[in-house]
């Protein structure tokens, strides 16, 4: 008898992969673009260039292949002056669709772990509280 050493399954292999996270992100700017206080931030911005970009770091996130090659999250966000109140916003708009999409809750409490270390990177340095 032969023992083998399986790798573990990545989240992004066990929602379904590349479909299902272009289906979240779907979604998710759906959701956030129908929000007043968020859609002003992609008034012009290339959309389906930001859906691949969301895509492809939510591919990261989730430990798929890592074909991100765009700029830093502090590099694309921080000229933008994003208050807390919107960020938190986001990721409320993100955990519902990932929770409507049937991810599971373990996925989910990782991603919205990831939120929380990458939030100083994105949240304008002026915008945070006791700053």
């Amino acid at each position: 008898m032969t023992v083998t050493e399986q790798t573990p399954v990545s989240h992004y292999d066990r929602i379904g992969g590349a479909a299902s996270v272009k289906a979240a992100v779907d979604l998710f700017y759906d959701k956030v673009l129908a929000d007043p206080a968020l859609a002003g931030y992609f008034a012009d911005v290339d959309m389906p260039g930001q859906r691949r970009h969301l895509a492809l770091m939510l591919t990261v996130v989730l430990g798929g292949p890592n074909e991100y090659a765009g700029r830093g999250l502090a590099e694309a966000h921080q000229p933008l002056n994003i208050p807390v109140e919107h960020y938190v916003k986001v990721g409320e708009h993100l955990t519902v669709t990932l929770t409507e999409l049937g991810v599971p809750a373990d996925v989910l409490a990782d991603v919205q772990t990831v939120l929380g270390q990458v939030q100083d990177q994105v949240v304008s340095s002026g915008n945070r509280p006791g700053v």
